[in-house]
């Protein structure tokens, strides 16, 4: 990615971000974290990583992944006034799940650290 590219995408990021938090109300999504935008050269698209930031699984992560497709028109919408470019990408949300992964990896070794004390 180039240095234009990656300026845009965290303020492609940001703005999502606040949007998400400021005027979007479909209760699917909830909370959610937007951990990096990637943003196609021609700024034709962006691909916006997003992981649950309380511990859902299934369904109920299934359910923000379709809220926050249906937010894209809007957000992009709202996106064509906050970027300073004459394209806006239309907005792909995928499911990153690192965050959880790394909780889960966290929460793994304070287990073993607790059962290395016991000993």
């Amino acid at each position: 990615m180039s240095r234009r590219t990656e300026r845009i995408g965290e303020e492609i990021r940001a703005e999502v971000s606040r949007l998400l938090r400021e005027e979007v109300t479909d209760p699917r999504i909830g909370l959610v974290s937007l951990v990096r935008v990637d943003v196609a050269p021609d700024l034709s698209n962006a691909r916006v990583f997003w992981s649950a930031i309380d511990d859902r699984e299934g369904e109920a992560l299934e359910g923000a992944g379709r809220g926050l497709r249906s937010a894209a028109g809007f957000l992009r919408k709202r996106l064509s006034s906050a970027l300073p470019t004459k394209r806006v990408p239309e907005l792909r949300f995928e499911h990153d799940p690192s965050l959880a992964a790394g909780s889960q990896m966290l929460s793994l070794m304070a287990e073993l650290e607790r059962e290395k004390k016991k000993e």
